[in-house]
């Protein structure tokens, strides 16, 4: 049964984005989670990090990093991460009714955006909410679209040359708080708008060129 929040959130897409609005006057929510492990179907979000970029300006004042409450750890993803559990993360439930809102309809981006989605769906299940209905940039297929061309063959590429650290190093961003949800969120936002003035060059500036190109 879905609770009156999601209903909210759904709501807000019940116009969707002109796809003649150009690019400036969008406004992404870039998003990054660490979890438990690798699994969607068994592990969950122990940290979230998400900031926000508008007129192609990164918003740091609406930067937001939190952590969830979890019963389950993976001594290998801790490793990586190095997040305990700290004394203020909120439980599942208390960080959905924070995150649906921060959301709003702005467009999400990730880095590799199918786990990050898998991950953010499921712990809004239990509240009725079963997909996320926000458009979604990935900037790892973005900057692969802008390398190779709109009809890429994935099985013609080496994806380690596309992972986060490869290409902040390919287009010039500094790499600092590594492996955290908000440091990795930051980085991704900074490489977002490096593609987009790439994407320019290439006649790519409204929405619609956005979502088809």
């Amino acid at each position: 049964m879905k609770s009156a929040m999601v209903k909210h959130y759904e709501e807000n897409f019940t116009k969707p984005i002109s796809k003649k609005l150009p690019i400036s006057e969008l406004t992404f929510v870039v998003v990054d989670t660490e979890t438990s492990g690798l699994d969607p179907k068994k592990d969950h979000i122990l940290a979230f990090g998400g900031i926000k970029i508008t007129n192609n300006r990164i918003l740091v004042q609406s930067s937001r990093e939190q952590f969830v409450q979890s019963k389950r750890k993976n001594a290998s993803s801790i490793k990586i991460h190095e997040i305990l559990q700290p004394q203020n993360a909120v439980s599942p439930r208390e960080f959905v009714r924070g995150f649906l809102p921060y959301l709003g309809s702005d467009i999400l981006v990730a880095h590799h955006a199918g786990f990050d989605l898998a991950m953010l769906e499921k712990i809004c299940e239990p509240l009725g909410l079963r997909k996320l209905q926000n458009p979604v940039v990935d900037t790892g297929d973005l900057a692969m679209r802008l390398e190779h061309g709109i009809h890429y063959d994935p099985s013609r590429i080496n994806l380690r040359d596309y992972s986060l650290d490869k290409l902040c190093e390919r287009y010039k961003v500094p790499v600092h708080d590594r492996h955290t949800a908000a440091g990795d969120a930051f980085l991704t936002a900074q490489l977002l708008i490096k593609l987009l003035k790439e994407a320019e060059k290439k006649g790519v500036v409204t929405y619609g060129d956005l979502m088809r190109w």
